[in-house]
């Protein structure tokens, strides 16, 4: 991974959901709603940053957040710390 997020930025993987299935009718991928939980891939140089999140840290973060980018045919974001709400326990 050659991306390294400066400052109180956060580059993050977007958790998978499962295909949703109402009865026999499978729900198409553009009605349903981005997922908000992601697993932390770096961090920034914020020193404090650092100390309350980590590298597979799974994230909840705001629902309008994050600069998508494309690298080696993986999709990631690039979210401020402002915007990351909670971070989910293991």
């Amino acid at each position: 991974m050659k991306i390294k997020p400066l400052d109180d930025r956060v580059l993050v993987e977007q958790v998978k959901e499962t295909e949703d299935k109402i009865g026999s009718i499978i729900v198409p991928d553009s009605a349903k709603e981005k997922p908000r939980m992601a697993k932390v891939v770096a961090v920034g140089t914020d020193e404090e940053l650092k100390e309350l999140i980590k590298v597979g840290d799974t994230i909840l973060y705001s629902k309008y957040s994050g600069d998508e980018i494309k690298m080696d045919d993986k999709e990631y974001l690039i979210i401020q710390r402002s915007d990351i709400l909670a971070t989910i326990g293991k």
